[in-house]
């Protein structure tokens, strides 16, 4: 090991990574680690913390031991001595002072490195902080300030500008009430349903969240946004949530709402459900049996048409037909579903990039007509009435192919952060990991060194 004048290791300085400070001696430890003898090599060190005055006046030395990244696959234990000064300046109240860099400030007992890699351990990599703790010998509350340090570095204050914007909500934990003692009554402090706003178009995952599902909660959120950024927004994909379409009228009176086709298809699925069930009992006075006709095709009314084999659509029309009338209308309230996935397959998509209107009229008279000519199935016309009440959003994604995908994503992230961190008690901190973990993969492609 070379060693140069001043008695400082150049290489294992630099092998360090320690700004601020030079290696005197590298160490074998019992441990199977490396004990490094540092000394400070930064001029500002002997500057007054207080007032700023360089001291000439050594008053002792100190010998500490902060904490640092492992190096080359063994861990480092550092003993940094450092200087003690007199502060020569009459007019100062300090008397003294210990050196001090940018890396270990005064009073700290982690590198600076080791706090980064703490905070990017959760932040953008994806760790839980107990495990980032376990990894770096850090406990739990330091590696939870490296993360919240970490990510006002990396996550903007402000969503960036886009053109969609997808509105949703999840459900983590439970909601928590408290009785107030003057008025006796039960308050909802922490509500279990948390709205997530994100980049519906751009990948750019979360932008925030409030909690409460409700029409102000949204249109504050909006409303607190630049209004440049507002005035970007031209398009607001959400499910069939009438008070999502309030707040967004409310914030957004420019932006168009867009209706994600999963939740129409969802719609007409659970309809023909509860008709199947309804006539089901009105034969059987019961439930669907082994051996039932309407017990054997249960499942291939939930297929698509286009998933079926022959053998499969033969199979499910002779058994409805068995049933008699009763099996016929289910026959009938499938095939209204599959008319309504016709018109939505019409949507603009990277191989249809222009709207067919004439096709998209056509289609949606094609499935007026059939629930009008079935009108005494109530199911068929509540679902009708629904698609006629969403029309302007259902249009609209017909016609721009924008869907709520980025907002279901997002929410089975959110959903496994939770289950990583085996729940959360503070909801602050489930908002900030929510977006670290959404918005990892676009933080990695735009800075990908």
């Amino acid at each position: 090991m070379s060693i140069d004048d001043t008695g400082t290791n150049e290489a294992a300085t630099r092998l360090l990574g320690l700004e601020g400070v030079s290696v005197t001696q590298v160490k074998d430890d019992e441990a199977g680690g490396s004990t490094v003898y540092v000394v400070t090599n930064e001029e500002s060190a002997r500057a007054c913390p207080s007032c700023g005055v360089f001291s000439t006046r050594l008053k002792d030395y100190r010998t500490t031991a902060p904490r640092h990244l492992s190096c080359g696959g063994r861990p480092v234990s550092i003993r940094w001595r450092k200087a003690r000064w007199h502060c020569t300046e009459p007019d100062c109240d300090r008397r003294s002072f210990t050196e001090s860099i940018g890396q270990v400030p005064a009073r700290m007992r982690t590198t600076g490195a080791l706090r980064r890699a703490a905070g990017a351990a959760v932040c953008d990599g994806g760790r839980s902080v107990v495990q980032a703790g376990r990894d770096l010998g850090l406990s739990w509350p330091i590696v939870q300030l490296c993360l919240e340090d970490h990510a006002a570095r990396v996550l903007p204050e402000e969503p960036p500008v886009t053109e969609a914007i997808g509105i949703d909500e999840t459900r983590r934990g439970r909601p928590v009430w408290k009785q107030n003692p003057d008025t006796e009554k039960w308050e909802l402090v922490a509500d279990a349903w948390h709205i997530g706003f994100v980049d519906a178009v751009g990948g750019r995952g979360l932008f925030g969240q409030v909690e409460g599902r409700n029409s102000a909660s949204v249109a504050d959120w909006l409303m607190a946004r630049p209004v440049a950024w507002r005035e970007q927004v031209r398009y607001v994909a959400i499910d069939l949530c009438s008070t999502f379409r309030a707040a967004v009228h409310r914030a957004l009176p420019h932006a168009a709402v867009v209706v994600d086709c999963f939740h129409i298809v969802q719609l007409a699925q659970r309809h023909l459900a509860d008709l199947r069930r309804r006539l089901t009992w009105k034969q059987h006075g019961r439930r669907a049996r082994k051996g039932d006709a309407i017990y054997t095709v249960r499942k291939l009314l939930r297929r698509n048409k286009e998933d079926l084999t022959e053998e499969q659509h033969s199979l499910l029309k002779a058994e409805l037909e068995y049933m008699g009338t009763y099996g016929r209308q289910i026959y009938v309230a499938w095939q209204a579903k599959e008319l309504l996935r016709d018109l939505l397959r019409l949507a603009v998509s990277r191989t249809h990039v222009t709207p067919d209107r004439s096709a998209i009229s056509t289609a949606r008279h094609r499935f007026f007509a059939h629930v009008a000519d079935h009108a005494h199935l109530l199911e068929l016309v509540t679902l009708a009435e629904t698609v006629e009440q969403w029309w302007d959003g259902i249009e609209t994604y017909l016609t721009t192919g924008i869907t709520n995908a980025a907002s279901e994503g997002n929410n089975r992230l959110i959903k496994l952060e939770a289950r990583n961190a085996f729940g959360f008690r503070n909801r602050a901190n489930q908002r900030l990991r929510s977006r670290c973990a959404t918005t990892r993969r676009s933080r990695r492609e735009a800075h990908p060194h």
